[in-house]
């Protein structure tokens, strides 16, 4: 048995037969996909956790860049203070940290859809906030 798997190493390396992957380089394509003007300089930089939103920290605000839409939607203002940014696991919610105050928040953020109801029969007051609440059960 020992004869005969060391022949057959000796004819696969005789042969020039590998079972070994060979070493491949590749090269990288990049493009730029968008360019903000962001009239300030950015601190701090992070994504929420479930793709969503850039968080970019700059001096005294949070400008929260929709990567669907490709705009920034809102403008979270801050202590000016803070100087970095990050992520939590949760997808809503963000910490900003200041390295000079050693202060830290934490940051909630929330979706808010707004419905044209123009026209439309309503019972209540016409400026009045409506929370949907949904509950699901996938299984």
């Amino acid at each position: 048995m020992m004869k005969r798997t060391l022949i057959l190493l000796v004819l696969v390396f005789m042969t020039g037969w590998t079972f070994f992957p060979q070493i491949v380089r590749a090269d990288m394509e990049w493009k730029v996909v968008k360019d903000l003007d962001l009239k300030t300089t950015p601190l701090d930089v992070s994504s929420s956790a479930d793709g969503k939103w850039l968080l970019i920290l700059t001096p005294g605000e949070i400008l929260v860049f929709s990567l669907a839409e490709g705009v920034i939607t809102e403008r979270i203002p801050v202590d000016k203070d803070f100087d970095r940014i990050a992520s939590l696991p949760r997808a809503d919610m963000v910490t900003i940290t200041s390295s000079t105050k050693k202060a830290l928040q934490i940051i909630l953020l929330e979706s808010v859809y707004k419905f044209d109801v123009s026209g439309l029969p309503f019972r209540g007051p016409q400026d009045a906030s409506v929370a949907i609440v949904v509950f699901d059960d996938y299984q």
